[in-house]
């Protein structure tokens, strides 16, 4: 457990932003979460909080004050805010849980779909625990996480066969010991150790490592019996870290995405760390990356100290020779794994790969009906860590407008609008590289601002750095940092309810806390549970540059939380760290949790048990538990069919609390979903109703 930090002298709440000097240390951390590198003067959301009920009258002496002055009021007018019984939700709750199964309510049934290593494609390789990395290429890969279901027609995302499609699933990141079981067992090793040999790297590891990350296209069918099943088919593929892509957008061909590898600037190879996703109007999937930075090394120095340009130091490319996972120490020194040290070697950037940071940090096109084709990286949507990208309602004859968050502490959310209108059937993907990305700033009166991150515009002038639009776009943050945004709680997941349009996102952590609420069971001064935002734009218009805003719940236990009422959660409802986010058709708002593994059962996030999804009416603000997951895990990705009857939910990384000693001995936290001693594999839970009816109602 981390240490206890106690306040000292008399702070106010911004001053609990920066508890813990080393962020590995902090509750919430997660194995490659990137350290924060904002270092502007925006204001945090917290302080927007704390001025806005201040404004309202209420005293800050603890979260409640602040909770019944912002929970539910200025957005919507639909329905009553009291507590009610929903008509959206039809299930009785689940209750916590902290064993190492799948509990889902009564009436429910369960059945696991492509873990990591299930075939896909090639000569369909067997899961074992010595796969080489060409068959991990032929397989779905590791830590699942956004992902959506495709129908078989190819016509309309949410239209079409509820029985066969084609499923696209993002691939987050890697447990090396997991993934390399038999040739590491026996040692001691956290979820992010890996093994170097006289300071290089087997080549056949990281290949594996590398096709481990990425996004699996595969189809999917229901057969006679009820049960789902992955299907060969020519449409099946792996996009992984060594994939060729495209850089469209304003980026494309700019001095700042030169390399050895792509000396015009128009190509790279690879994206990682895919967290969650989007899905267009235009029928393809967007797949976003999120702590990217890491990746990479960069040894420059000056003076004996890191040298790096501000593209690399923003965004927290590793200073450390080893970077996360070692990749470029690679034995044979190929291309495909030197690329990932962006050390200055040559004489210019087309001579090595000083700029290969500057490819990363963008949110990737994939066509899953074209095999054939080349993904592209969507500059103009801006370069961060992406958790995902969620599109408003399109409508013909309007401009399309897609929002993300950048999950990293005190980053911001943004929103794009295009410049072109929508045309169904017309409008492709290059409708995306022409418009203008904004960023959030959050007012006290719960207005808000779009912020536009445009040449000359909100201080972005070449006297202050920004030389054009590529220029912008490779630093994003810098740039919302000059404009003004406002320092959120790691946003994550976002989603737009499509009856009203609202758009709702969590912020998973909020780490601070009054002095006064400070004990021995609470060791941080600041709450470490998170909550959900929700604004509606300005004359109801999504590519308006105003907003108004509220909270919808802050999450937390019995003591901490309070829901749109007011009231706070209770035993059916309780969650802490909200992450997924996603709307069904019928407005039912689907929560998913993401407790660190560090903090999973533990202190403060103890009585809120394993890692979960909920429900929840956003016109009642009723929301119950409607799924709890194994040890260790995360609760990430949902989608159903367009029936609404088949619910496709993501489990990662299970097992993951293992400590290295227990590694060492065999003594996994988790065996899910193999059982028996098995090595522990992230894998698709699939969810009907035992009379086949809709999913929640």
């Amino acid at each position: 457990m981390a240490p206890s930090i106690q306040p000292k002298g008399s702070k106010i709440m911004k001053d609990y932003q920066n508890d813990y000097p080393d962020h590995t240390l902090s509750p919430d951390y997660e194995h490659g979460d990137e350290a924060p590198s904002n270092t502007s003067n925006n204001p945090t959301f917290f302080e927007v909080i704390e001025a806005r009920a201040s404004r309202r009258g209420f005293l800050m002496g603890g979260l409640a004050a602040a909770i019944t002055g912002l929970v539910g009021v200025g957005v919507s007018t639909r329905g009553a805010l009291a507590a009610s019984t929903s008509p959206l939700l039809g299930f009785n709750a689940v209750p916590v849980t902290e064993d190492d199964m799948i509990h889902v309510p009564e009436g429910y049934k369960t059945q696991i779909l492509a873990r990591w290593g299930d075939a896909i494609s090639g000569d369909m390789p067997t899961y074992h625990g010595s796969n080489t990395g060409e068959e991990q290429g032929h397989q779905v890969g590791m830590h699942h996480d956004g992902q959506h279901f495709f129908p078989i027609e190819g016509e309309s995302p949410y239209e079409g066969s509820s029985t066969d499609g084609l499923y696209v699933l993002n691939h987050e990141y890697i447990e090396p010991r997991f993934l390399h079981a038999d040739k590491y067992a026996g040692q001691e090793l956290n979820s992010g150790a890996v093994v170097y040999h006289d300071g290089k790297r087997d080549d056949d590891e990281v290949l594996k490592e590398i096709n481990a990350h990425g996004v699996a296209v595969f189809r999917v069918q229901k057969q006679e019996s009820g049960e789902w099943a992955i299907i060969a088919d020519p449409h099946n593929r792996r996009i992984t870290g060594n994939t060729p892509m495209e850089i469209g957008g304003p980026v494309r061909g700019s001095a700042h995405v030169v390399t050895k590898y792509s000396p015009d600037g128009t190509m790279t190879r690879g994206t990682l760390n895919n967290c969650a996703h989007g899905v267009t109007p235009w029928n393809t999937y967007l797949t976003a990356v999120e702590n990217w930075a890491g990746y990479f090394s960069n040894t420059d120095q000056e003076d004996q100290k890191p040298n790096l340009p501000r593209e690399h130091a923003r965004y927290g490319v590793s200073t450390n020779p080893n970077a996360r996972y070692g990749w470029h120490h690679a034995m044979s020194g190929a291309d495909e794994y030197i690329r990932f040290d962006a050390s200055t070697k040559g004489a210019s950037a087309a001579e090595d790969y000083r700029n290969e940071p500057n490819c990363f940090g963008w949110v990737v096109e994939i066509d899953p009906f074209n095999p054939e084709s080349t993904p592209v990286k969507r500059t103009h949507l801006g370069r961060f860590a992406h958790e995902g990208v969620v599109f408003a309602k399109a409508e013909t004859g309007k401009p399309i407008v897609a929002y993300a968050g950048d999950d990293a502490r005190f980053e911001y959310i943004y929103k794009f609008v295009s410049r072109d209108v929508y045309s169904p059937g017309e409008t492709d993907g290059s409708i995306l590289d022409e418009g203008t990305l904004y960023v959030a700033k959050f007012n006290a009166d719960g207005s808000g601002e779009w912020l536009a991150l445009a040449p000359g515009r909100n201080g972005l002038t070449r006297d202050n750095g920004f030389a054009d639009l590529a220029d912008i776009l490779v630093n994003t943050r810098l740039a919302a940092d000059t404009a003004g945004a406002t320092k959120m709680d790691r946003p994550e997941w976002g989603a737009v309810d499509p009856a009203t349009g609202e758009v709702y996102f969590t912020l998973t952590n909020n780490t601070r806390r009054t002095e006064a609420q400070v004990d021995p069971a609470n060791p941080r001064a600041g709450n470490q549970f998170g909550h959900i935002i929700r604004w509606r734009e300005g004359r109801d218009d999504p590519a308006a540059t105003s907003f108004n805003w509220d909270l919808f719940v802050i999450a937390g236990d019995v003591g901490t939380s309070r829901s749109l009422s007011g009231e706070s959660l209770n035993e059916d409802n309780i969650f802490a760290c909200p992450d997924g986010l996603w709307f069904d058709a019928d407005s039912r708002l689907w929560i998913q949790t993401d407790i660190g593994e560090s903090a999973q059962n533990k202190g403060d996030l103890a009585p809120v048990g394993n890692n979960a999804m909920l429900a929840a009416d956003p016109r009642t603000g009723e929301i119950r538990r409607f799924l709890t997951g194994p040890m260790g895990q995360e609760i990430t990705g949902v989608c159903t069919t367009p029936d609404q009857r088949t619910m496709f939910v993501g489990v990662q990384h299970p097992g993951a609390t293992t400590t290295p000693e227990d590694f060492a001995s065999g003594n996994l936290a988790s065996h899910w979903p193999d059982g028996g001693d098995s090595i522990p594999r992230s894998a698709l839970v699939v969810i009907t109703r035992e009379d086949g009816g809709v999913i929640g109602a």
